[in-house]
């Protein structure tokens, strides 16, 4: 194929997509703007109320725009940011909630402002919680560009159909996935690397109207590496789930599940020949 048929191809297939979304750099300013407005400290600035009153509302209008640019609707898009920025101080109570649970339990944390400022799982779980408004609202694809730009920067993977509770709390977070359908309740804690997932990927009708993702109910801690997948699965309250675990059922409350770890007593030997004995090669016969 010559160049020129090559670019025509390109030129065809990318102005006949069925799919409108807006701007991402835009988008990406919404979220950056109302981050910095709504949770960053203001010490030493002086501004007054009325300009910080006017920059909020300001993304209002930001909002509607990039609702319109995905629905093509003017009413729709108004419409889409009226009822979040009504939500927006409950919004605002749920994540004050998540952000105090972070600074109560962590003792790396050393303030309030340390974890609205720093903590990349505060963030992820803000703009979730944002984009979880409009993905209710049916904002098309917009939901999806906002928590992907979450996960781009903080490595932790949200959907923003997700149902999560309030007071919750992600340490650490790189690695974390949290799928469409799963349900996460009060007071959950979850460290770097879980992964609450699907165990089928088909979408097929019948398998995709089913739930996808596990439910984690109320006061549930689970350590690092932990994979619970599947409609199926279900973390009864109060349980811990250990590191590095496989789950795919159901598990009681009041559950502790974890690998079992066993220990014995080393012969007196040196570390060199432990070593040697570890990684030695078979001979070719046993092979």
């Amino acid at each position: 194929m010559s160049e020129s048929k090559f670019i025509k191809l390109l030129f065809d297939k990318n102005t006949k997509s069925g799919i409108a979304f807006p701007d991402k750099e835009f988008a990406y300013q919404f979220i950056d703007q109302l981050f910095l407005l709504v949770f960053i400290p203001r010490t030493g600035q002086t501004e007054k109320l009325a300009e910080f009153e006017k920059k909020f509302r300001s993304l209002k209008s930001h909002l509607s725009t990039l609702v319109y640019d995905v629905v093509k609707d003017g009413n729709k898009a108004q419409s889409v940011a009226e009822v979040f920025f009504e939500a927006f101080p409950s919004i605002y109570d749920s994540l004050l909630k998540d952000a105090s649970v972070v600074s109560q339990y962590d003792p790396a944390a050393q303030s309030m402002e340390e974890v609205l400022i720093t903590y990349p799982g505060f963030y992820a779980t803000a703009v979730y919680r944002i984009a979880h408004n409009l993905w209710k609202q049916g904002a098309g694809i917009l939901p999806r560009l906002f928590t992907e730009y979450a996960h781009s920067k903080t490595g932790i993977d949200i959907h923003p159909g997700a149902e999560i509770g309030d007071s919750f709390f992600i340490d650490h977070g790189t690695g974390i996935v949290i799928g469409e359908t799963t349900v996460i309740g009060n007071n959950v804690k979850i460290y770097q690397g879980v992964t609450l997932g699907a165990l089928n990927t088909s979408k097929d009708k019948a398998v995709s109207l089913d739930r996808r993702h596990p439910t984690i109910e109320d006061n549930v801690i689970i350590y690092p590496g932990a994979a619970i997948l599947g409609g199926k699965a279900m973390i009864g309250h109060d349980s811990i789930i250990g590191a590095n675990v496989w789950i795919t059922d159901k598990i009681p409350p009041f559950s502790l599940v974890s690998h079992k770890s066993e220990i014995s007593a080393r012969e007196k030997v040196s570390v060199k020949e432990a070593g040697e004995d570890i990684f030695k090669v078979k001979d070719k016969k046993n092979v």
